[in-house]
């Protein structure tokens, strides 16, 4: 328990740090949860200073930029959050940074800070189409290209409209009208077992029983 406290306690002590060291008001909330991971909410407006501290302050150098990911709130004005999970190998230590967006305002790229953030980025445009202003390199990712709308964002049909495969004959991908073939199997729930009165191999079990001698003084 004691070391848990403690361990707590220096968490909060670094986030108290990094609030202290940008201007007031950029923090939004901090907290430590679970009792080992520090998270801070920053405003999206400064993010890039956040993450220039983060980076280059002796005391925190998180020097490198182990995911971004996206979540969505739908309930939410700003539905959006974009979650950086930052690492510091020199200090052994880690911090979990949030800003909010909504669908149509931009999340400033931390590309020049991080490079590998270009990859993180553009996972986080294809599934919940969030807006990175400064990336140059918004493809689409994990989807097919001339996919429609962004997966994540539980507003579209969950069969889509068309499907795709490989033509033999033209020798390109065709897209096609979705055929939901499955819906339209007959079924009888009979059981095999019920249903089969006579199993292979059986036939000469059952000549025996009809043609088999009977015993004395059975009953016909």
């Amino acid at each position: 328990m004691a070391e848990a406290s403690d361990k707590r306690a220096a968490l909060q002590a670094l986030g108290e740090a990094v609030r202290m060291a940008l201007p007031h008001g950029t923090v939004e909330s901090l907290e430590v949860e679970r009792g080992q991971e520090l998270v801070l909410r920053v405003r999206r407006e400064g993010l890039i200073e956040t993450m220039m501290l983060l980076r280059d302050g002796g005391q925190f150098a998180f020097e490198q930029c182990m995911d971004i990911c996206g979540t969505d709130w739908p309930e939410k004005p700003e539905r959006f959050e974009v979650v950086y999970n930052l690492l510091s190998l020199s200090l052994n230590q880690r911090i979990r940074v949030i800003v909010s967006t909504d669908a149509a305002t931009p999340v400033p790229s931390v590309t020049a800070i991080w490079p590998v953030a270009t990859w993180y980025e553009r996972e986080a445009w294809d599934m919940y189409g969030i807006v990175f202003a400064g990336q140059t390199d918004l493809r689409r990712l994990l989807t097919d290209y001339g996919f429609e709308g962004h997966p994540l964002r539980k507003d579209f049909p969950l069969t889509g409209y068309v499907e795709v495969r490989y033509d033999e004959e033209r020798k390109q991908v065709v897209y096609e009208p979705v055929k939901l073939t499955q819906d339209f199997r007959n079924f009888d729930f009979l059981s095999p077992w019920e249903g089969m009165t006579t199993l292979p191999g059986d036939e000469k079990v059952h000549l025996n029983r009809i043609e088999g001698p009977k015993p004395e003084g059975s009953i016909p």
